[in-house]
């Protein structure tokens, strides 16, 4: 399914380039939806919270406020950061990658790829509940 364009990456990139786009561009493709699924959940938390204490909740950036979590990451991006003088300037850039890595390596443990599925895979006894 993929060998046409492993075989343009290949030819474009050599075949050590093109390993290691190759698996960035499969990195994206898992963390994407699942970052985008939190920003919506977000969302969705924040418009609950709002009905249940019966104000309007974010409504204010496109249609039902559904592009907040974008103009969310916006902002947060373009946010000015502000180090406070006396913290250690590695430390205090190195404690949000230590917060979220956890986080993101959970998903190391998750198997997929062409030839996966539930019966293949060797799961504990107390994750097959869950499907």
């Amino acid at each position: 399914m993929f060998e046409p364009l492993h075989q343009i990456g290949n030819s474009v990139f050599g075949t050590g380039g093109w390993l290691v786009i190759w698996s960035l561009i499969k990195i994206v493709a898992v963390l994407l939806p699942l970052l985008i699924s939190v920003a919506y959940l977000t969302l969705w938390e924040r418009k609950g919270i709002g009905f249940s204490q019966i104000r309007i909740g974010p409504n204010r950036v496109g249609p039902f406020g559904l592009l907040q979590p974008i103009a969310d990451a916006v902002k947060l991006i373009f946010k000015e950061i502000i180090r406070p003088t006396a913290a250690s300037k590695g430390l205090f850039f190195l404690g949000p990658i230590m917060t979220i890595m956890p986080a993101l390596a959970a998903w190391a443990v998750v198997p997929f790829g062409p030839d996966v599925d539930r019966k293949s895979t060797r799961l504990n006894s107390s994750h097959e509940w869950i499907s």
